[in-house]
Parts: structure tokens; C-alpha cells; sequence
């Protein structure tokens, strides 16, 4: 016999019980947890191929110079060209490179790449001072973008101890010397040495390689050529680091 009428069991004409009708929806509530799990599965896929994908790129620039960055590009568009000549760090006055360590970075040598005494003093002062290291601002000249998002400062802040990983302290200083803007369109130390001394890196003397790095944190509104009192008093604090950190030690991990 057939079911009754009632909806419930029957069997059938040969004895065999009759299945209850499945209700509605718990088809697709049980596929929910396997396409659940096949999202987890590609995207922790994705994120592995990213983190390969950044990690080989970065241990790569440790050994072919890298091409311009986005920021670089950004300027390229908008002024149509810019001034740009890669030199190897042999090619730089070593005045250049210690007046650039200590401006931006004076523990250079010291940290790996984060400076921790630094961020606990910019963040006493209420976030008025910048903190970030020359291994930073490399990181963020290189494979990001500029601005102050919290995406970049993530990035930023996964990126760097792999950098610092993989590349020396001076091939980190190389880059970063030849990726700083210094004016409007003017990348690297070579333009810059071209652009505001009429020299070359390698001849920039003590006083012009302080200057430049007084208008590294404002590159578009000082002047190396023609400082106003606070660039050149800038630059006599320069010269006065650049000495110390060549006496104590602090030059070298990059030859300084």
C-alpha cells in the first residue's frame, strides 16, 4: 500500500518503506559549510601566493635595481617627465651617505628597521614628529604608495623586516639614495647633485651633501641651491651628526 494520507511512512507495493520528504532548504544549508570551506581554501591560497609573490620580489631589488615606483610614476605623469640616473652606492661621496643617515635615520645601523626609541618619542610628542627609518621610507618608495593610510603603514610595517632580511644595510641605503625625490620631478642623489650643484654624487662635498639631506623631509619647499636660515642651520646640524656617526660607529654597516 501507498503512504496515508496523513504524510506520514507508507511502504510501497513490495513492503519497502517510503523516505520522509526532505524539507525545503536543507539541501543548500548543507552545502553552505563546503562552500564555506572551499573559500577559505582559495583564499588562504591567494594570501600564500601573495606572500611568495612580495618575498621573491624584494629578495630580487636586493639584486637588480628596481624600476620606478608608483609615486615616481605618479610624478612622471603629471609633469611629463622627470630627472633620474641610478648610480651604484661606489658612485657616492660617502659625505652623502652619512648626512643622509644622520637626518633621517642615525640609528641606521643599530635597528632592523624599526627604530622603537624613536616611535616612543614621536608618539610622546603626539604624533608631530615622524618616526619612520630609512629602511621605511624605502620600502614605501619602492613597492608602495605615498599617503598616510592605515593599508600602506600595514604593508609598510610586513614589508620592511623582510627587506631588512634579505638586503645589506648598505644596499638599503643604495636605493634609498637613489629613489629619494629632492625637487618637483628630481629623483635620486645624481639628479639632485646635477640639478641644484651642477656636480656629480660622487664629488658632492661635505656642505652640499648636508644641504640635500636638510630638504629631504621637504623636498619641494626648501631649496639646496639657495637655503633660507632654516636649511642652512639644518645643514650645520647635519655635518655636525654625519661627523659623530662616522666617529662612534653608527657608519659602519655601509661603509661610512
Amino acid at each position: 500500500m501507498a503512504s496515508s494520507s496523513d504524510g506520514k511512512v507508507g511502504t510501497t507495493r513490495k513492503g519497502r518503506r517510503k523516505a520522509a520528504p526532505r524539507p525545503r532548504g536543507t539541501r543548500d544549508e548543507a552545502r553552505r559549510p563546503g562552500v564555506l570551506r572551499r573559500l577559505l581554501v582559495w583564499s588562504l591560497r591567494g594570501v600564500g601566493v601573495t606572500v611568495v609573490f612580495v618575498v621573491a620580489l624584494v629578495a630580487l631589488f636586493g639584486q637588480v635595481n628596481p624600476p620606478p615606483g608608483i609615486f615616481m610614476m605618479q610624478e612622471r605623469q603629471r609633469l611629463g617627465a622627470i630627472e633620474r640616473e641610478w648610480v651604484p652606492m661606489e658612485r657616492i661621496s660617502p659625505h652623502m651617505a652619512r648626512s643622509a643617515v644622520a637626518a633621517e635615520d642615525a640609528n641606521f645601523c643599530l635597528h632592523w628597521g624599526f627604530d622603537m626609541a624613536e616611535l616612543r618619542r614621536a608618539i610622546d610628542a603626539g604624533g608631530t614628529r615622524g618616526a619612520s627609518t630609512i629602511s621605511q621610507q624605502t620600502v614605501k618608495n619602492v613597492f608602495l604608495w605615498h599617503g598616510r593610510s592605515w593599508s600602506r603603514k600595514a604593508a609598510e610595517a610586513l614589508i620592511t623586516p623582510v627587506m631588512e632580511a634579505t638586503w645589506s644595510k648598505r644596499r638599503i641605503l643604495e636605493v634609498y639614495l637613489n629613489v629619494a625625490e629632492f625637487d618637483a620631478g628630481v629623483f635620486g642623489v645624481e639628479a639632485a647633485a646635477r640639478h641644484y650643484f651642477g656636480t656629480t654624487a660622487e664629488r658632492l662635498s661635505a656642505q652640499q651633501s648636508a644641504r640635500l639631506a636638510a630638504i629631504l623631509p621637504d623636498p619641494k619647499g626648501r631649496d639646496a641651491a639657495r637655503p633660507s636660515a632654516f636649511v642652512q642651520r639644518r645643514a650645520a646640524a647635519i655635518m655636525d651628526g654625519a661627523a659623530t656617526i662616522a666617529r662612534d660607529g653608527r657608519a659602519a654597516c655601509f661603509g661610512g
